[in-house]
């Protein structure tokens, strides 16, 4: 195992840790005489209410502490690396995988393919198991990380191998069984692909893993994402309408099958199959309370109640105000009925919804997190924008207000003379940036399937 420094970055005013004297620059060596491998090691080895920590100081003299403290009590330490420790990149070559499907000379951090278990607990990711050790497995287990996030794609190993272009991907899957023997929760993913791992063969994936559930809590279906820059990729094929009834069909009889042993739905079709095929969304009760939201699993719905239960709260007014809204084409019908809604209890907001089109990666995206600085200022300069243009927080690099071509909301700003509001995720955030009572300077992003 590469040995990884732990240098502390701040220690927080108040805590144990500034009580010992211990200083940004300083390096945590090992707590209870054992290494600490990461953030997880490190959370694990504090639950003591006795503990002694082994600290490296600059000028290389070793402080070994001995703390009395409550159980599971902080040192109030931050380290350089959230994590710890360096994050693990994907080895496998999906034929689907959209990191392969982006344009050269974006910045680097987009490139970088993450297939790190210890995300999956932290921020949701999924992971596909091929870069799991059997001592991450033990980890899992010691520490109960759950939920465990997999990307399942299909359970034929052979297909498996194919479809992640790893020899070892198939034999990847008996983690799982390691996982489900230890009770560790997971929830699954499958991006279908036409032709390959839909139809028979999405039964026969569904069937292996209804045998995993309780503990696989939940299986989204997504449509795989087709971008423009496919050149020297496998072909695939874009679903239809046909395509996307058929699997919402094929979806919602397993629905019925597992609610009536688990009283769960289990296996969830993504919004855009629905929108796809002309067919309305699901009821909330549907969804086991949005196991898979990440993966635009009733995205939409959640929006709609929370938009509608916001209002409901509130007592409508005659303020004046001509705003604009900007989204991608998935969303946009959802966003126009959302705003009419609005409407009725503020009859004097005028406001435009621009659908944009992705021309960027292509039109076949049509996600509003995919979304680029370019395409926004080419389809809304000239337009009628009013005093404020409402933008969704998932257009936005995680954290900042960058898209994800590098341009800011400040250059934005001033290249369509607006002022830009970000728009949290919640159906409040957005009744309230509508009516003018959003806070300002709100940037955050959310991930969802992309």
């Amino acid at each position: 195992m590469k040995k990884q420094k732990h240098v502390i970055s701040r220690v927080l005013p108040d805590s144990i840790g500034e009580e010992l004297g211990l200083e940004p620059g300083d390096i945590l060596l090992e707590i209870n005489g054992s290494p600490v491998e990461d953030y997880f090691d490190y959370r694990y080895l504090l639950n003591e209410e006795y503990v002694e920590v082994l600290i490296e100081k600059p000028n290389g003299e070793e402080w070994e502490l001995e703390v009395e403290k409550e159980f599971e009590e902080d040192l109030g330490l931050e380290f350089e690396s959230g994590l710890m420790d360096d994050y693990r990149s994907c080895s496998n070559r999906c034929i689907f995988c959209f990191i392969d499907q982006m344009p050269p000379g974006m910045r680097k951090t987009l490139y970088f393919k993450d297939d790190d278990s210890r995300l999956s607990v932290m921020q949701g990711n999924y992971v596909t198991l091929t870069n799991m050790s059997e001592h991450d497995i033990d980890r899992i287990i010691r520490y109960r990380l759950e939920p465990m996030n997999i990307s399942f794609q299909t359970m034929n190993p052979e297909l498996r191998c194919r479809m992640l272009r790893n020899r070892f991907a198939g034999k990847a899957l008996e983690k799982v069984d390691r996982l489900y023997e230890a009770g560790i929760s997971m929830n699954g993913q499958i991006v279908l692909c036409k032709g390959i791992n839909d139809g028979a063969e999405l039964e026969y994936s569904l069937e292996k893993l209804s045998a995993y559930a309780p503990v696989l809590e939940s299986v989204s279906v997504v449509p795989v994402g087709l971008s423009k820059f496919r050149e020297g990729l496998e072909v695939l094929e874009p679903f239809d309408r046909q395509d996307a009834a058929a699997l919402i069909e094929q979806v919602e009889r397993w629905q019925k099958k597992m609610y009536r042993k688990y009283r769960s739905h289990f296996v969830h079709a993504s919004d855009e199959w629905y929108i796809l095929a002309g067919r309305e969304l699901p009821e909330e009760e549907s969804y086991d309370g949005y196991l898979q939201l990440e993966n635009g699993v009733g995205m939409l719905t959640l929006l709609l109640n929370e938009v509608k239960e916001s209002l409901a709260m509130m007592e409508g007014d005659g303020r004046s105000r001509r705003i604009s809204l900007a989204t991608g084409k998935l969303a946009a019908p959802y966003i126009r009925m959302l705003l009419e809604e609005i409407q009725e209890k503020f009859p004097c907001i005028k406001a435009q919804v621009y659908e944009i089109t992705n021309h960027f990666f292509g039109e076949s995206i049509t996600v509003s997190g995919l979304i680029t600085g370019k395409d926004l200022t080419e389809q809304l300069s000239g337009r009628e924008l009013g005093e404020q243009l409402l933008l969704p927080c998932n257009m936005l690099r995680s954290g900042e207000d960058v898209f994800l071509d590098d341009l800011t909301v400040g250059e934005l700003e001033k290249r369509l003379s607006v002022s830009v509001q970000i728009v949290d995720r919640e159906g409040e955030d957005l009744v309230k940036a509508v009516i003018g009572e959003a806070e300002p300077g709100n940037k955050k992003r959310r991930q969802y399937y992309e």
